[in-house]
């Protein structure tokens, strides 16, 4: 069992950021046409992307930071410290959600300045995350579960079982799904 890849793409409400692991840069594609806008420079080995609303965060799983650049042109406003290996990115309204899945953590970091405001264990191996607008959902790819976090503080509401190796979360507006790498199967909370 390893680690899923966890590639990043975010919209931004008119354009789509693609993480570019191996050249450790983002591109923002304009999403009518295609075009290319721009490539920008980040950490290393870049995975999840997150909008906050106004600017993009990206996870440099190997600098074990996550970069913070402005939307509207590329400009790097900043890198901030996470646990080992941060691989997805979440935003919950005010803050920046990041897994750690060398650490077997979650770090929650305040978007407007990037401060930490906290990190907390989850189960193993956490890959992918997910904001359902009360609780941040985290996978665990080791453990074969998610854990529900109350976003406000961090407090783990519940560990819940999935197929296995779980690698990706998802809210649709009432339920939680978690895709299943280990067996090829979707689990719906």
């Amino acid at each position: 069992m390893g680690l899923s890849p966890g590639g990043g793409l975010a919209f931004d409400g008119a354009n789509i950021w693609v993480s570019n692991s191996f050249d450790n840069t983002i591109t923002k594609l304009r999403a009518s046409d295609g075009t290319n806008e721009g490539t920008f420079p980040t950490g290393v080995d870049l995975l999840g992307v997150a909008f906050d609303g106004a600017d993009i965060w990206v996870a440099d799983n190997t600098d074990s930071t996550v970069t913070k650049l402005r939307a509207s042109d590329g400009a790097n406003l900043g890198t901030f410290p996470t646990g080992h290996g941060p691989r997805q990115v979440a935003f919950d309204g005010s803050s920046i959600w990041v897994v750690n899945a060398f650490r077997n953590t979650v770090t929650k970091l305040r978007a407007s300045d990037g401060l930490n405001q906290g990190t907390f264990p989850v189960g193993h191996a956490p890959v992918a995350l997910a904001f359902d607008g009360v609780s941040v959902w985290v996978a665990n790819l080791s453990d074969n579960t998610v854990t529900r976090l109350r976003s406000t503080d961090g407090l783990n509401l519940g560990t819940f079982p999935t197929g296995r190796e779980p690698d990706g979360v998802a809210f649709d507006g009432a339920d939680i799904w978690v895709t299943n790498l280990g067996d090829s199967t979707v689990s719906k909370l």
